[in-house]
């Protein structure tokens, strides 16, 4: 029988030690901080799903639009960047305004994040949902700065999620202006 070194799974033991303590806490907060963008993605997800067979795929759409398998892999790795992210950022930060604010910005532009979803998937209002991006996109972009007060590897995190949006943004107008009914 193979045995492991009784350290290898730290996490999964009762902590015994102060130095135990905290690298279980530090496990918990990463887990904690990536499943939290992860979670608005499934959120988000069920507004998308059902709208991309029949409603989306009968758009209008511009020749730089990606083939829909490409977006659930993008997404995911970005949703994991962005909990990274908060993680550095609340490690490496302590109870102080530039951490609260961070977090204010972070968790509104994921609030965003989720109300794109809703608005273009769920509610097919395509031009709402470009207002929508383009405060997301602020507001990314209010958090990168927020975060690099404390993290400068956090910033840079955001930085894929930040292009990714801009090109959604892009996306999002050209199909607008493809579906416009003239009145």
């Amino acid at each position: 029988m193979v045995s492991l070194p009784t350290d290898t799974f730290i996490f999964l033991k009762i902590p015994k030690t102060p130095m135990d303590t905290r690298i279980l806490r530090t496990w918990l907060l990463l887990i904690l901080c990536i499943a939290i963008p992860l979670s608005v993605g499934i959120i988000g997800s069920l507004f998308t799903v059902g709208s991309i067979p029949g409603w989306y795929a009968g758009l209008n759409k511009p020749a730089i639009n990606p083939p829909a398998w490409v977006f659930g892999p993008v997404w995911t790795v970005l949703y994991l960047l962005m909990g990274i992210s908060l993680y550095l950022f609340l490690r490496d930060g302590s109870e102080s305004a530039p951490v609260r604010q961070g977090v204010i910005f972070f968790a509104t532009q994921l609030a965003l994040n989720l109300l794109w979803s809703m608005v273009f998937f769920g509610g097919h209002a395509v031009a709402i949902a470009l207002v929508v991006l383009l405060l997301l996109i602020v507001l990314i972009a209010a958090t990168a700065i927020s975060f690099r007060r404390v993290s400068v590897p956090a910033a840079w995190l955001l930085a894929p999620y930040l292009a990714w949006c801009c090109f959604a943004a892009v996306l999002n107008a050209q199909i607008w202006l493809l579906n416009m009914t003239p009145s």
